[in-house]
């Protein structure tokens, strides 16, 4: 945790992928439909303390929130949810501060929270890979 607040001295965004080095940052599989892993993190997100939805759109499975920080600083948070086959669905998280300087490493704590709590609801539909 030390190594990500030094990395947010001077970064003020995080992002999921593929390709990420990190494991915790690997996208996120589900054994469930896109449209039914869409409907699940839309209700965890909605129930969410501190997250603020702003846009959905489903058509293209982007879901962008709004998260304000302890120091009084925003964070855009854009969830990307994509099908794989129609059983096998999948997430990504882009999150980014506004302002000029890093993040102190917010923006991973916040993707690891979400995480957490998609992962805790769907637990028996993750797929580890």
């Amino acid at each position: 945790m030390l190594k990500r607040t030094l990395i947010g001295l001077i970064r003020s965004h995080e992002q999921t992928g593929e390709k990420a080095t990190r494991p915790e940052l690997k996208t996120r599989y589900y054994k469930l439909s896109r449209d039914k892993l869409w409907e699940e993190v839309i209700s965890i997100l909605k129930k969410k303390p501190g997250y603020k939805l702003l846009h959905e759109v489903k058509n293209v499975g982007e879901i962008v929130l709004e998260k304000r920080t302890v120091t009084g600083r925003v964070q855009d948070i854009t969830l990307t949810v994509f099908s794989l086959n129609p059983l096998k669905s999948a997430i990504d998280i882009y999150s980014a501060s506004r302002g000029s300087l890093g993040d102190l490493g917010s923006n991973y704590r916040t993707i690891l929270d979400i995480f957490k709590s998609i992962d805790a609801k769907l637990k028996e539909h993750k797929i580890n890979q």
